[in-house]
């Protein structure tokens, strides 16, 4: 590619740009497919996204210039993130809380790490850089059949009031559990009202951006979960695209980089089931932050030394962008879930599209990326302490459930909303959100439960 199209000398900007063009489409995709996902279905921008991604794929393939590519790469990442946050959401609001976790560190990110693993095996064996795009893009078709298999989101359509549609798709799931005669799930108080623990279902307006800070709450999360993803993305990104930069074959290099997030993937599982969320997060930025500003001590000359601590540096960021998925997963209620999903991943790709540059600076001296990637990364650690904690906690449904920010032990940002976000919930909606999205007669909740 590079000879082919001249992205040499005074065109060596074009291959930092490239990228940064893709992680703008990302950004554009984060923007506006978390809206579209709250207005019109979390299915329906998953399974669109993965169209939009498949085939320009495809037409990628024959790129006939460097600006068309370029072109194509910012649609494709505009697809590529919009199928993933809405993945990610889905998954949230299907699942149970412990399936939850799982799905979420073992199920979304594992698989990315594999893909991750299988890239530099497939780059060295196919060196031809259309042919290797082909071959990475055919499997993307192998989508299509899920749209049969993958329900709509029954919260959402419960905050949408679309109770009928719901009832049926848990039915649904009641019977392939084995659960028979279930009857009615979602009990109905008055002809207008029903009841999921969701005071979302009575609001009919139409949810939009202004919502993420339209309390002081909500809006205190909306800019500090911004800047946390923002600052990890840039630490992650910039240490995933130096890799090939590194010491060695870029090829086992990028293998390594791989192998070490399913390590990091797997550590994330046990400590989104273990650990608290903020503490968490927050521990393993402050490790990989102060690794990473270690490494201007060591002398060039270790070169072994140092790929060690990048690779453990890099875990650490990695573990806590996982865990962070699921932190603000549960920060964000179901009525603006993916939008606040959505613009948190905005951030992260106003981060992403930093990094090439940040990599870049590399070349002039190689510790100025790691002293100021450590000092931001540091800074995150500090900001996810200010966020409350959401373990063995109910999913927010509407906006005034959103818990107010604290420091330590007493809360930053209070709000008329913060009674409500505090109530102490019955012990059936704790079993209701702990275990299912749905409200089952008592009767019928212990066989349920086994």
């Amino acid at each position: 590619m590079r000879q082919g199209w001249d992205l040499v000398c005074d065109n060596n900007w074009k291959g930092p740009f490239t990228m940064s063009v893709t992680f703008l489409g990302m950004t554009s995709g984060a923007f506006i497919s978390g809206h579209v996902s709250d207005r019109y279905g979390r299915k329906i921008v998953l399974f669109g996204a993965m169209i939009i991604q498949t085939v320009l794929s495809f037409i990628q393939v024959v790129s006939w210039s460097w600006e068309v590519f370029c072109i194509l790469c910012f649609f494709i990442g505009f697809g590529d993130i919009s199928n993933y946050v809405a993945a990610f959401v889905l998954g949230t609001e299907l699942l149970g809380k412990a399936e939850r976790t799982a799905y979420s560190t073992l199920g979304v990110c594992m698989f990315y790490a594999v893909g991750y693993i299988i890239l530099p095996v497939f780059a060295y064996y196919i060196r031809d850089w259309r042919m290797l795009l082909l071959a990475l893009t055919i499997p993307e078709i192998l989508y299509i059949p899920f749209w049969w298999l993958i329900p709509e989101s029954p919260r959402w359509l419960i905050a949408q009031g679309r109770v009928t549609e719901a009832e049926k798709i848990v039915q649904g799931f009641a019977k392939k559990n084995g659960i028979t005669h279930v009857g009615v799930i979602f009990q109905q108080i008055d002809t207008r009202e029903y009841t999921l623990l969701n005071p979302s279902a009575r609001e009919n307006h139409p949810h939009n951006f202004l919502d993420l800070v339209r309390t002081s709450n909500i809006r205190n999360i909306t800019i500090l979960s911004f800047l946390v993803w923002m600052t990890t993305s840039i630490g992650y990104f910039v240490l995933t695209l130096g890799t090939p930069n590194m010491h060695g074959d870029p090829y086992l290099n990028c293998f390594i980089s791989a192998i070490s997030e399913i390590v990091a993937y797997t550590a994330a599982w046990w400590m989104v089931n273990h650990a608290p969320r903020r503490l968490a997060t927050a521990s393993m930025l402050v490790l990989g932050g102060v690794i990473l500003l270690f490494i201007q001590f060591i002398p060039p000359s270790l070169h072994i030394l140092t790929t060690v601590l990048v690779m453990i540096g890099k875990a650490g960021i990695t573990i806590s962008f996982a865990i962070v998925y699921v932190f603000s997963a549960e920060l964000y209620p179901t009525v603006v879930r993916n939008m606040g999903i959505g613009i948190c991943s905005m951030g992260s790709r106003v981060g992403s599209i930093i990094s090439p540059y940040f990599v870049y600076l590399g070349t002039y001296d190689r510790l100025l990326p790691f002293l100021l990637m450590g000092s931001f990364i540091l800074l995150a650690g500090s900001f996810c302490l200010l966020l409350p904690e959401t373990r063995d906690q109910p999913l927010p449904e509407n906006v005034q459930q959103v818990q107010p920010v604290t420091c330590s032990c007493c809360p930053v940002g209070f709000h008329n909303s913060a009674a409500n976000s505090t109530k102490t919930p019955t012990p059936q909606e704790v079993q209701v959100q702990n275990n299912s999205i749905y409200f089952l007669p008592d009767s019928q909740l212990d066989q349920t439960m086994e």
